[in-house]
């Protein structure tokens, strides 16, 4: 008999893939990152040094023309998951 470990979706929004690039803007300071999946009430960023990013910033797509006010809601070692205020 096998045994399947099935995660459940508590997130508000569906998520939806994307490569899309993006900066992080705190009090002056900007780092670049990437979106990699993306929902209306939040996404999952791709950066460098994930201990770097402050709890709270603006995520910037330029491409959308985009100015988000984020919080971080999750950490791993080169992502972080944000949820929009």
């Amino acid at each position: 008999m096998s045994y399947t470990a099935r995660m459940v979706e508590t997130r508000a929004g569906t998520r939806y893939r994307v490569m899309k690039p993006a900066r992080i803007e705190h009090r002056g300071e900007r780092v670049n990152c990437m979106i990699r999946d993306l929902s209306l009430t939040g996404a999952s960023l791709e950066v460098t040094d994930p201990a770097r990013i402050p709890a709270n910033f603006t995520l910037v797509v330029p491409e959308d023309g985009l100015k988000l006010s984020c919080r971080i809601v999750r950490r791993t070692v080169f992502r972080i998951g944000v949820a929009f205020d």
